[in-house]
């Protein structure tokens, strides 16, 4: 009990930590001269920060250093509250907006999957829409690696909360000794080159609300956009291109990232296990989706097709969820590969969702132990990826990982299905959830949005977008009976 209101004092704290985010869409409210904005802000970042600092002056006697097993729960604490406080300001400022529909969309936000279920994008206060678009980038990096740089300085350790929320097989791995030390490293990479990305679009012909919504959603690959028709509404493709180029670096590791810069040198991409293969396969399937798109006339023009495929393409790949074409429209193969890859070509460290490219390696190098094994029983194989030795409890817990996946798809997927959903939508709808991608197909592809699903539907989407952003592991260990146990 005494560690419970440990939990409860940390979740606090940073909830605290989290109203100063409001600040981004009251300055927008005081630039666009939004009164009724700035005051539902004001209260909704009063509200946060009230909440938060009754929590931790009620629990205040009960800080102290957090267990692994109390840092899961207060991860999973955190990506269900943030996102009930976010919902504030939109169902003050929204008409007729659910708390479902809100939660789902704030979800959508933080956990960077850019599924909405908000139409007349265009129409909203630009205060909303920054709001939307800033949990995308918040999301993105992850709110608890934010939390370990501060949570140090306030007595309470922070290596068990990023061993529970940062993606990846291998969390162990770190830039520097201090763990506070690593995440304001990968938070000053991640807010570099947001800022790029900003500039760029605004070179690009975006105005500057537009370059800072889109920059946020793109960086956090999250996919958010201020337009109901999505990247569709500019008609450029200028705008298309550079997004490609920074959705392909958000999608890399930014420890990878964070090493090069700091080296000046882009070698250490090549000596990166899942660089190469990631941009391989995602290039690769841009050429091959355009020449498939062009042979099956779908355009009549290969440049034209290979425009479309691989913007929407690499949107989908990288579990971003923008759109420029109503790509449900191809032939069904199309579509159907660009929702496999967004499964596997994020790298672990990245901003992207799925099962990343680091396990797929580890899926493929152990297939290949396997039939070596068949041939020589005796042969010692130890597996390798980039050059390091992988052990054997990695490969385990990789398998695990990747059984409990498919699983949990197969069982929301079911859930949908016995509510009425059709299975193409149903099975896309949770693909895209877990992955944290957000268009599916059937009801709920890149031409349409989740508002039509009911208040069930909605809330096992919710579920697989939180799922499968803490990466399965831990959200479900929370339900095992050894995880209560003193």
């Amino acid at each position: 009990m005494k560690r419970a209101f440990t939990v409860l004092n940390a979740l606090g704290l940073l909830l605290v930590v989290f109203s100063i985010a409001y600040l981004m869409p009251v300055v927008t409210a005081l630039i666009y001269n939004d009164m009724v904005m700035l005051q539902d802000f004001l209260i909704a970042m009063a509200g946060t920060a009230t909440s938060g600092l009754f929590l931790w002056l009620l629990t205040r006697s009960h800080k102290g250093e957090l267990s692994i097993r109390h840092g899961y729960l207060l991860v999973v604490g955190m990506w269900t509250a943030m996102p009930a406080f976010a919902t504030l300001p939109l169902l003050m400022s929204i008409p007729n907006l659910s708390f479902t529909d809100a939660y789902f969309e704030t979800m959508s936000g933080m956990t960077t999957t850019g599924a909405t279920v908000l139409v007349g994008l265009d129409n909203l206060p630009p205060a909303i829409n920054v709001w939307r678009h800033e949990l995308n980038w918040i999301g993105g990096l992850g709110i608890i690696v934010l939390a370990v740089a501060v949570l140090p300085l306030l007595g309470i350790g922070g290596r068990q909360l990023f061993k529970a929320e940062t993606p990846g097989p291998m969390k162990d791995s770190a830039l520097t000794p201090r763990i506070a030390d690593t995440a304001r490293n990968l938070w000053i990479v991640y807010v570099g080159i947001t800022l790029a990305c900003i500039l760029a679009l605004k070179w690009a012909g975006m105005s500057w609300l537009d370059a800072i919504c889109h920059s946020f959603s793109a960086m956090g690959l999250g996919g958010f956009s201020t337009h109901d028709n999505s990247i569709g509404w500019f008609q450029s493709p200028l705008i298309e291109f550079i997004l490609i180029v920074f959705m392909l670096i958000a999608v890399l590791n930014f420890a990878t990232h964070f090493i090069a810069l700091r080296s000046r040198s882009f070698k250490i991409y090549r000596v990166d296990p899942e660089a190469i293969p990631s941009l391989i396969l995602i290039l690769g399937s841009c050429i091959g989706i355009a020449f498939f798109l062009w042979w099956q006339n779908t355009y009549a023009d290969f440049w034209v097709a290979l425009r479309h495929a691989s913007f929407n393409l690499v949107s989908i790949a990288t579990s971003s969820g923008y759109a420029s074409v109503d790509y449900a429209q191809w032939p069904i193969f199309a579509p159907l590969w660009m929702m496999l890859l967004t499964a596997t070509v994020a790298s672990a460290g990245s901003t992207g969702g799925g099962i990343k490219m680091i396990r797929t390696l580890v899926l493929f190098k152990q297939a290949g132990r396997e039939f070596l094994k068949l041939l020589h029983p005796s042969a010692v194989n130890p597996m390798k990826i980039g050059g390091q030795v992988i052990a054997n409890n990695i490969v385990f817990a990789v398998l695990g990982f990747i059984f409990l996946y498919f699983m949990v798809i197969a069982t929301l997927t079911f859930a949908l299905l016995i509510s009425g959903l059709d299975f193409i939508s149903a099975f896309t709808a949770i693909l895209a959830s877990i992955n944290n991608c957000g268009p599916g197909l059937g009801v709920v592809g890149p031409s349409t949005n989740y508002q039509i699903l009911t208040d069930f539907q909605t809330w096992v989407c919710t579920f697989a977008m939180l799922i499968g952003r803490l990466e399965i592991f831990t959200v479900l260990i929370l339900f095992t009976p050894q995880f209560w146990r003193k």
